[in-house]
């Protein structure tokens, strides 16, 4: 066996070896050099190999490496591709497959947390969703475990079934259908057509079981779509389901308490705070685990350890100087929907509104329809009462002007050092803040500098 063929077999045979960070690496790890920005991978291979790294793969020839650990590949995508598909014929256990416009990490990590209560499970790490992501997440798939989860993304026409390809789900999720990558999707409809290529026949001959929860238009049209489909087995939850929905929410003066019915069975949980997105994921785990004959105890007696998922709602205690504010994190991504969604449930906290404050950063990839759709969102708040509201990017920027009167106090900052200075001088004891805004935006930015200053969960 050559030096070559170790290191697939090495691959194959191991799991969470692969990474694509130097710094991250450990004794026995593999190490891809990817070209990055500004440098190609390469400038850290030694650094790898000092830390631990028992192989290096890169695509870039270079004649000042000589260490007997690095092999490399003409194509290295395609290389590691052809790795990951290869692994995934070796796989006996069920895949999973998420997709959707919003919710796959928060569903992902959801049903991974109450599936490791019973049986070993492989997942991708943080939002492993495209094609790298993807490619990694299967290569470091444990071949021992009962179950394999996996987010697969898009952004452009194609993406799905490219992803589909590579990981032939047996069981699939569509989380939902809203406003993303507008800019090149145009509109719901193209976006619900590019997802359903992950439970179509002509790309992926081994899917068996597929979940939906329809609410709008477009995921109907997913459904009827999928029930015509003889050979798949299509699990319809909510409102239109006879077997799987939520049948009461009831408030006390302290708790939520949730009846959630699960073939003609109520099952009961509790929680301090009600998060429509949390509730419905709760019950797409509970209906997978019908499908699959698991005991739902597992989720009902673990509910209440579960966690929220960073930049997803995540609640923090923060402190400044000597005063102490609550954080809601929803700084991992938005779009119309999820943005309207966060504004109604910060706005529905039983939480007095003069102590809430609301910082919005931009909507991206929304194309033609930016403006308007920001408008929207400002037409949203109106609606609602807060301390007040503070925004930062030019969409905002632009349409803050078109409110007549406004009965809210908006403040329009410019960057993530004026939003810090701003909620220092400002910000008073107890105060709650709720963060909503899309990646790589000055609130983003923002976000993750004042999580620093984080004391522990509120």
């Amino acid at each position: 066996m050559n030096f070559k063929e170790k290191l697939e077999q090495y691959i194959l045979t191991k799991s969470e070896k692969i990474k694509i960070n130097s710094n991250d690496i450990k004794k026995g790890d593999v190490f891809i050099a990817l070209q990055g920005n500004n440098v190609h991978g390469n400038k850290y291979i030694n650094s790898a190999i000092k830390n631990g790294a028992k192989y290096c793969i890169s695509s870039k020839q270079d004649k000042k490496i000589k260490n007997n650990k690095v092999i490399f590949v003409r194509d290295l995508i395609y290389y590691l591709e052809s790795l990951a598909i290869n692994k995934r014929s070796e796989y006996n256990g069920k895949v999973v497959g998420i997709t959707g416009s919003a919710g796959k990490t928060t569903l992902k990590e959801t049903l991974t947390f109450f599936l490791k209560k019973i049986y070993k499970v492989s997942y991708s790490k943080k939002s492993f969703n495209n094609q790298l992501g993807v490619i990694i997440s299967l290569l470091n798939m444990d071949l021992k475990s009962k179950f394999s989860i996996f987010e697969l993304g898009t952004n452009n026409f194609g993406e799905i079934k490219y992803l589909t390809n590579i990981i032939k789900p047996n069981q699939i999720f569509i989380t939902n259908i809203q406003s993303t990558h507008l800019e090149n999707f145009k509109n719901k409809k193209n976006i619900a057509k590019e997802k359903s290529d992950i439970f179509s026949s002509k790309y992926n001959k081994l899917r068996e079981k597929l979940y939906l929860l329809p609410n709008i238009l477009e995921e109907k049209l997913i459904a009827r779509k999928a029930l015509r489909d003889k050979n798949l087995k299509t699990i319809i939850l909510g409102p239109n389901s006879k077997k799987y929905f939520i049948k009461k929410v009831n408030k006390n003066k302290s708790y939520y308490n949730f009846e959630i019915s699960i073939k003609n069975k109520v099952l009961k949980i509790q929680d301090k705070y009600f998060v429509n997105s949390k509730l419905i994921n709760i019950l797409f785990c509970l209906t997978f685990f019908s499908e699959n004959s698991i005991d739902s105890k597992y989720i009902i007696e673990n509910y209440k350890y579960l966690k929220e998922v960073e930049g997803r709602g995540l609640r923090h205690t923060i402190k400044i100087k000597n005063k102490k504010f609550h954080l809601i994190d929803e700084s991992y991504n938005a779009n119309p929907d999820t943005m309207i969604q966060s504004i109604e449930y910060f706005s529905e906290i039983n939480y007095p509104y003069e102590k809430k404050i609301l910082i919005l950063g931009n909507m991206n990839e929304l194309g033609k329809i930016s403006n308007i759709m920001h408008l929207n969102i400002l037409k949203k708040i109106e609606k609602c009462k807060f301390k007040m509201i503070i925004l930062c990017g030019e969409f905002y920027r632009t349409n803050i002007s078109k409110l007549a009167k406004p009965k809210n106090k908006y403040i329009f900052i410019e960057n993530q050092n004026e939003i810090m200075k701003f909620v220092y001088s400002k910000i008073h004891n107890l105060d709650m803040i709720l963060i909503k805004c899309s990646n790589s935006t000055e609130v983003n930015k923002f976000s993750k500098e004042i999580l620093k200053l984080k004391v522990g969960r509120s």
